[in-house]
């Protein structure tokens, strides 16, 4: 990989580590003669590459200097968009089953794998925002994390914006995420959380080992761990 590709991955937030175990190779031939002619980048382990209709979707409208590095296969993946600029890094061990991911211009999108996310979720990183996830999660169906809330919210008197606009979401190690959760705004997960059904993390950070639920979430358990095995 290059030096200021590793470079810039590392500033995304990529575990240097994680990225230096594996065995990417520089897809020079990939996809439209545009990609490469844009700047564009894509590195990926043997047998990790988008679906057919995620890859139409993603090529259907030019973008420039993109960096995607693609350590699994992603043959569920519904659509993986991008905007000038964007880089994304879906570790080894991700399976995002009907998943959506969004990274907008100069945004950033990390998931270190092992990551499983049952069905439908949505990560969108817009405005320069980032969302960075550690390895070992779990999420159930309809996961939503978001940096932004994609429109203005501000204030009729002041003009002061009062939503978040290019926020940093940080999820950690070992963290599950329930049915329906929402993770938006300036926020972080510790390691060992757990966020409960339709319960919404938003502009907080969560202790680790704690279990949250509620809109806003809130600790109703301090001191947890879960295991993905069910058993008494």
């Amino acid at each position: 990989m290059d030096v200021e590709h590793r470079e810039r991955l590392s500033q995304a937030g990529v575990d240097v580590e994680v990225l230096d175990d594996l065995d990417l190779v520089r897809a020079d031939d990939a996809w439209d003669p545009w990609w490469h002619e844009h700047e564009n980048v894509l590195y990926a382990v043997r047998g990790a590459e988008l679906p057919r209709g995620a890859l139409e979707r993603m090529t259907g409208y030019p973008f420039s200097r993109a960096l995607v590095v693609l350590a699994s296969p992603l043959e569920h993946l519904v659509s993986l968009l991008v905007g000038d600029d964007a880089t994304v890094f879906i570790g080894a061990g991700c399976v995002l089953t009907a998943a959506e991911i969004y990274c907008g211009p100069q945004s950033q999108v990390v998931l270190h794998g092992p990551l499983t996310a049952t069905r439908c979720a949505v990560v969108d990183a817009r405005n320069g925002g980032t969302v960075v996830v550690g390895p070992d999660g779990l999420w159930a169906a309809d996961v939503y994390v978001a940096t932004d809330d994609m429109h203005r919210l501000g204030d009729r008197s002041t003009g002061e914006r009062l939503n978040p606009f290019g926020a940093h979401v940080r999820i950690g190690r070992h963290v599950w995420l329930c049915k329906d959760a929402v993770v938006t705004g300036h926020t972080r997960v510790g390691d060992g959380a757990v966020v409960g059904m339709r319960s919404v993390v938003r502009n907080q950070d969560v202790p680790p080992h704690t279990a949250v639920a509620g809109v806003p979430a809130r600790v109703v358990r301090k001191d947890v761990e879960w295991d993905e095995q069910d058993r008494p």
